[in-house]
C-alpha cells in the first residue's frame, strides 16, 4: 500500500535550541564591545564552535525525528492493514452498530494509544467516545473514499505528532499486492499517538544538548590556547616598540616562521634599524656641531681677554683723543663686551647640551641673594623688590644671580617701567615673579621667547642681548628641578615672568 494524503511534519524547536541560540545571540551582543585582539578571537572562536553545535543539534533532530516517524509510520500501517484483512471476513455486510463497535474493538486492540473509528453509511462507531475526532480531516476521508488501500496523514495538535490512518473494508479476501477484491461500505480509521516516538527524540536531542557545554568550553580553551601562541609575537612588538619609543634603537625582534607575523618582524627591524642609524648620524652631527662650537667659543676667548683689554685702555683715555677717535674707542670696547657676554653665553649653554654642569647648592637668604643681584648690576633704583625676610633655601647662588639678572634685564629692555619683583614661599616651592608694565608679549613671541636667538622683531638684526639669556635662565632652572612660566596677558600689566623653584635642591649633575 501506498501514502496518498499527508501533511509534512513541523519542526519543533525544543528548549536548550531556545537558549542555545539567545546565548549565541547575547556573545553577538557582546562582541563589539570587546576591545582586545584575545577576546574578539576567543569569543568568535566560540560562537563559530556554538553555532556548529547548534546546527548539528537542530540536524540531528531533524534526522532522527524523521527517521523514527517513519520507521513508527510504516510499522503502524503494516500492523493496521494486517488487522484489517484478518478480522474483515468477520464482519457481516450489512452490519449494525454492535458488530462495527465489536469490529472497531477489536482492530484497536493491538494498536498502541489508538482511538479507532468505523463507519457504514449512517452508522459510527468509536472506541473512545471522548476522544477527539477533529484529527481525521476530510482529505483523509476523501482519500479513503477514492482509494481501495491504507491511507495516511501525520498531524500535530496541541504541540504533539498523530499519525491518522484510514482503509475500505474488503469483502473478500485480500487479491494480490494488499488491494481488496470488492468494497463493503465500512471505512475504518485509527488515530495513532506519536508521543512515545517524539519523547524519543527530545532524549536524543537532550543527549546531544548536553555536550554543548563542554565543546563550548573546550573551543574557549582552544581559542585561548592559540590566541596565546598567535599573540606571542604581537606582545614582544609592543613591548620592543614601546622600549624603540624610550630611545633604545638598538632593540630589535626574533623573526620566526615565513608568515605575516614573521613579515611584520621583519619590517620592524629594518625601521628600527634605519632609524638607528638615522639617529646616529644626526647625533654625531650634533656633537660636532656642539664641538665646534665650543672649541670656537674657547679659542674666541684668549683673544677676546687681550682685546678686552685693549679696548678699556683705549675707552679711559678716549678723552684724550680726537672725537672721532673717541667714539671709535668707545664703541669698540662695547662691541668687544657683547661679544664676549655672546661668547660667554655659547661656551654655558654648550655645557648644558654636553650634559656636563652641576649644582653647587648652599643655604641662601632670598631676599639677600637678590639684593646683591639687583645691586651688582645697578638695578636696585630701577626695580621694585618686594623681598619678604626670612625665605631661605637651598640653591645654587651662581645659577639663581644668572636667572633673575636675565628675567629682570629682559624686563628692562623690552618692557617700561615700572618693573616689579616679587618672591614668595608655599608648600615647599620658591616662587620669584618679574612684571613689566609695557605691551606685553603677543601668543608668537610666548612661544618661542626661550628658543635660542629667537628675535620678536625679524627685521631687528640686532640686540643688546646675546640671545641666550632667555634660553639659559629657563635650563638652570630645570637644572634646579624648576621652570619658569609665562602668565596670560592681563589688562594694565605687561610681560610676566614667573620662576618656580623647590626651596630644597640637592647637589646634582
Amino acid at each position: 500500500m501506498t501514502t496518498t494524503a499527508r501533511t509534512a511534519p513541523k519542526p519543533a524547536a525544543t528548549t536548550g535550541a531556545r537558549r542555545a541560540a539567545a546565548a549565541r545571540v547575547r556573545l553577538r551582543l557582546r562582541l563589539p564591545h570587546i576591545g582586545g585582539l584575545r577576546g574578539r578571537l576567543i569569543v568568535t572562536v566560540v560562537v563559530v564552535a556554538l553555532i556548529s553545535a547548534v546546527t548539528a543539534t537542530a540536524l540531528a533532530y531533524r534526522e532522527s525525528r524523521d527517521a523514527v516517524l517513519k520507521r513508527a509510520q510504516s510499522a503502524a500501517v503494516d500492523d493496521f492493514r494486517n488487522r484489517i484483512e484478518r478480522l474483515a471476513p468477520e464482519l457481516d455486510v450489512p452490519t449494525d452498530r454492535r458488530a462495527m463497535a465489536r469490529f472497531a474493538q477489536d482492530v484497536s486492540s493491538g494498536l498502541r494509544g489508538s482511538l479507532v473509528v468505523a463507519r457504514y453509511r449512517e452508522l459510527t462507531a468509536v472506541t473512545d467516545p471522548s476522544a477527539d475526532r477533529t484529527r481525521i480531516t476530510p482529505e483523509l476521508r476523501a482519500a479513503v473514499r477514492t482509494h481501495s488501500r491504507v491511507s495516511l496523514q501525520r498531524v500535530e495538535q496541541g504541540g504533539r505528532a498523530w499519525l491518522v490512518l484510514g482503509a475500505p473494508v474488503g469483502l473478500d479476501a485480500p487479491a494480490p499486492h494488499g488491494s481488496s477484491a470488492g468494497p463493503s461500505g465500512v471505512e475504518i480509521y485509527a488515530v495513532v499517538s506519536l508521543a512515545e516516538e517524539e519523547r524519543d527524540t527530545a532524549e536524543l536531542v537532550r543527549s546531544v544538548q548536553g555536550g554543548l557545554v563542554p565543546v563550548v568550553l573546550l573551543a574557549a580553551v582552544l581559542a585561548l590556547l592559540a590566541a596565546r601562541t598567535a599573540l606571542r609575537p604581537v606582545r614582544r612588538l609592543a613591548r620592543a616598540t614601546r622600549r624603540l619609543a624610550t630611545g633604545e634603537l638598538s632593540i630589535r625582534v626574533e623573526e620566526k616562521g615565513r608568515d605575516e607575523l614573521a613579515e611584520l618582524a621583519h619590517t620592524f627591524n629594518e625601521t628600527a634599524g634605519a632609524l638607528e642609524h638615522s639617529v646616529g648620524e644626526l647625533r654625531e652631527q650634533e656633537a660636532l656641531a656642539r664641538r665646534f662650537v665650543a672649541d670656537v667659543s674657547h679659542e674666541l676667548r684668549t683673544p677676546l681677554a687681550a682685546m678686552t683689554m685693549v679696548s678699556s685702555v683705549l675707552e679711559e683715555d678716549a678723552d684724550d683723543l680726537t672725537p672721532d677717535t673717541a667714539h671709535a674707542a668707545r664703541t669698540v670696547s662695547a662691541e668687544t663686551a657683547k661679544l664676549a657676554r655672546l661668547v660667554d653665553d655659547l661656551i654655558e649653554i654648550s655645557r648644558f647640551d654636553a650634559r656636563a654642569v652641576a649644582l653647587t647648592v648652599h643655604e641662601l637668604d632670598l631676599a639677600e641673594a637678590v639684593r646683591a643681584t639687583l645691586a651688582a648690576r645697578g638695578w636696585s633704583d630701577r626695580v621694585e623688590a618686594d623681598l619678604p625676610p626670612g625665605i631661605r633655601a637651598r640653591l645654587d647662588r651662581r645659577r639663581l644671580d644668572v636667572i633673575v639678572a636675565n628675567l629682570v634685564g629682559n624686563a628692562l629692555r623690552h618692557g617700561a617701567p615700572p618693573v616689579t619683583l616679587t618672591v614668595r614661599a608655599a608648600d615647599d616651592w620658591l616662587t620669584l615673579a618679574v612684571a613689566d608694565h609695557g605691551p606685553g608679549l603677543d601668543p608668537e613671541t610666548a612661544r618661542h621667547v626661550f628658543d635660542r636667538f629667537y628675535k620678536a622683531d625679524s627685521a631687528r638684526t640686532r640686540s643688546e642681548g646675546s640671545g641666550l639669556g632667555m634660553a639659559i635662565a629657563l635650563e638652570n632652572a630645570r637644572l634646579h628641578g624648576g621652570t619658569i612660566e609665562i602668565a596670560p596677558p592681563a589688562p594694565g600689566v605687561g610681560a610676566v615672568f614667573t620662576l618656580r623653584l623647590p626651596l630644597r635642591t640637592d647637589s646634582a649633575s
